[in-house]
């Protein structure tokens, strides 16, 4: 099963749980109270490369027969709706930047360019997905309830179809989550999901209207002769954002290391431990500046599970003072290149799809999915002895638990192979 034990997992004791998040909350605080200017002015910034960018585009495309002015039209958009989506769309409506008083930049008033509805992922996303984040049973972006991420959900035959529901996905992923982020709304505003005269079908028809109208017919119109040059270029441009998107998403969400947990963890967490289930369920992308700008800066997935209303330009900053916390306190800090981030993904998707039975590991000890069961065979639950390392007199908490675990399965599996050869 998923993690049941937040503090035996992790190898810490409550004090440590306790002085790991006041010691995040100081680094919130200092963040809070030095934001000024320098951020404003970042994010201000952002907005006119943006909109310089969509405007540059869309005088491009009125030359699309031409096929070099396509590329670049089409070229150009993607990249202005990727930072939309990212860096301005996903960023503001989590009211990053609500502090400046803006009602332009504001969580309130942002409508971004996809077709769910702001609102509505505000509600799905901001609250229940970064409160119960990677809780089984509680937290619907385990998956997006259509695809098995984790062995404590129950096989169904329809997993068998999770390497084409991937695909469907990655490729209209914007319908995707708005379809996601309705179901949520409807729940919550206690509508029948299959009555269609309700505010949330209002809601979404309008968007959906609003986005195809934009995409579809008025900018191609304006293109005259170029009209179908325009709509394939405005087609390619929300494919790229929708693949890239996803690409980001899943990288942060699903590779081996970001961890699931159980509803009984939840009931007992204090926000210690709701900070240490943030560090423990996310994973980064190793990027640089300019990648970690096209991710919205959602590369430090980490930073932004702990702190998902701080400005996103200050995750890099912050990234540096999480790292040092986690070697502090012998914690993994999940991270890799998207290849491998998402190959890892890629590779629970297609894995999870078959029957447990064709399945080696348990949820206890699997690479998507582990428990603090999985220490117990080895004897390395939480003890003074194990804690502090007799010789450097260093704390040992979950990353010495880990490396000693494999070192265990190694040995196991040597000593399982010599007793055949005998």
């Amino acid at each position: 099963m998923a993690i049941t034990d937040i503090k035996e997992f992790a190898h810490l004791t409550d004090f440590d749980i306790e002085a790991l998040g006041h010691e995040l909350d100081t680094i919130r605080r200092e963040v809070e109270e030095s934001r000024g200017v320098c951020d404003a002015r970042y994010i201000r910034r952002v907005i006119r490369l943006q909109r310089s960018l969509e405007l540059g585009a869309r005088a491009v495309l009125f030359g699309s027969r031409k096929r070099p002015l396509w590329i670049l039209g089409a070229g150009m958009l993607s990249v202005a709706k990727i930072i939309e989506n990212m860096e301005l769309g996903h960023n503001v409506s989590h009211g990053q930047w609500d502090w400046m008083n803006d009602p332009e930049i504001h969580s309130t008033t942002w409508e971004w360019d996809m077709t769910g509805v702001s609102e509505h992922w505000k509600r799905a996303h901001n609250y229940s997905h970064h409160t119960y984040t990677n809780i089984v049973g509680m937290d619907d972006d385990v998956g997006f309830g259509i695809l098995r991420m984790t062995r404590d959900e129950k096989w169904r035959p329809v997993n068998l179809l999770q390497p084409i529901a991937n695909v469907v996905l990655a490729a209209g992923f914007e319908w995707g989550i708005a379809l996601h982020d309705l179901k949520a709304q409807k729940l919550l505003e206690g509508v029948n999901r299959y009555q269609l005269n309700t505010a949330p079908n209002r809601q979404f028809a309008i968007k959906i209207a609003r986005q195809l109208g934009k995409d579809f017919v008025l900018f191609p119109a304006m293109t005259g002769r170029a009209w179908k040059n325009t709509l394939t270029a405005n087609a390619t441009a929300n494919l790229v954002r929708n693949l890239w998107t996803y690409a980001v998403i899943f990288c942060g969400h699903f590779p081996d290391g970001a961890e699931k947990f159980t509803i009984e963890q939840f009931a007992t967490e204090t926000r210690a431990q709701w900070y240490l289930r943030q560090m423990l369920g996310s994973a980064n992308i190793d990027a640089g500046p300019v990648m970690a700008f096209m991710t919205g800066n959602l590369s430090y997935q980490i930073e932004h599970h702990l702190f998902p209303d701080l400005p996103s330009n200050r995750y890099a900053e912050i990234a540096v003072k999480v790292r040092a916390l986690c070697e502090k306190y012998d914690l993994p800090y999940t991270t890799g290149p998207l290849s491998r981030q998402y190959l890892l993904a890629l590779r629970t998707i297609h894995k999870l799809a078959l029957p447990d039975r064709f399945l080696k590991r348990t949820s206890d000890d699997a690479p998507e999915t582990s428990s603090e069961h999985k220490f117990r065979s080895t004897g390395s639950r939480i003890t003074e002895a194990f804690r502090i390392d007799a010789e450097t007199g260093r704390r040992r908490g979950l990353l010495s638990a880990l490396r000693d675990h494999a070192e265990a399965q190694v040995a196991r599996r040597r000593s399982k192979r010599r007793r055949q050869l005998q």
